[in-house]
């Protein structure tokens, strides 16, 4: 790490904090357990058209489910609305997600379980798939994106310095599908120049 503090930096018209950079992280979900799904003080973030895409594609990722969650989603709808205005997925008596399913301990999306069998081409909630990376969209239309800190994640970092994985490289994947495989090159032309220069 060449800063005791982040900074942010700005790739391709997005405010970008050096932590993503810094930090090196991947999930243990022997460790954690998929925790990260049942904790919180509300359901995942969800973009507006995710909504009706997790409705038109329930038949496929419904049997994954637990009864539960069934009977959330029957009760509340496929999405609520949080205290800060924002849609988020439903929960399950007001703490797991309603979408979660479980398997030997280990919560997993029972969206994504569908996913992998074939069953829909919609993988998950776009802000599940990029956690532990927060996007905030501003008034602009810009977006920033920082790092979230959680202590249910101090073994995933554990994990990404043993293998020296950076955030942004562990989310490789959802940060194309959501803004593109040019945005992606730019974090990794940046990063190459960060690694090797005093910043």
């Amino acid at each position: 790490m060449k800063n005791n503090y982040p900074f942010i930096i700005e790739i391709d018209e997005k405010l970008v904090s050096t932590e993503l950079f810094d930090i090196n992280f991947l999930c243990d979900l022997g460790k954690c357990k998929g925790i990260c799904c049942v904790e919180g003080n509300s359901g995942a973030p969800l973009e507006e058209n995710e909504v009706s895409i997790l409705e038109s594609e329930y038949e496929a990722y419904a049997p994954y489910m637990k009864e539960e969650g069934r009977m959330s989603v029957e009760h509340h709808g496929f999405m609520v609305i949080d205290e800060d205005g924002d849609l988020t997925t439903p929960l399950i008596n007001g703490a797991e997600c309603a979408y979660v399913c479980e398997e030997k301990g280990v919560t997993f999306c029972a969206v994504e379980r569908a996913y992998l069998a074939g069953k829909t081409e919609f993988r998950k909630p776009v802000s599940c798939h990029l956690y532990p990376v927060r996007v905030s969209e501003f008034s602009n239309g810009s977006f920033g994106l920082n790092f979230h800190r959680w202590s249910i994640c101090s073994d995933a970092i554990k994990n990404g310095k043993k293998l020296g994985l950076p955030v942004f490289r562990m989310l490789k994947d959802p940060l194309i599908r959501k803004f593109g495989h040019e945005f992606y090159v730019k974090m990794e032309e940046f990063y190459k120049i960060y690694t090797e220069e005093n910043f």
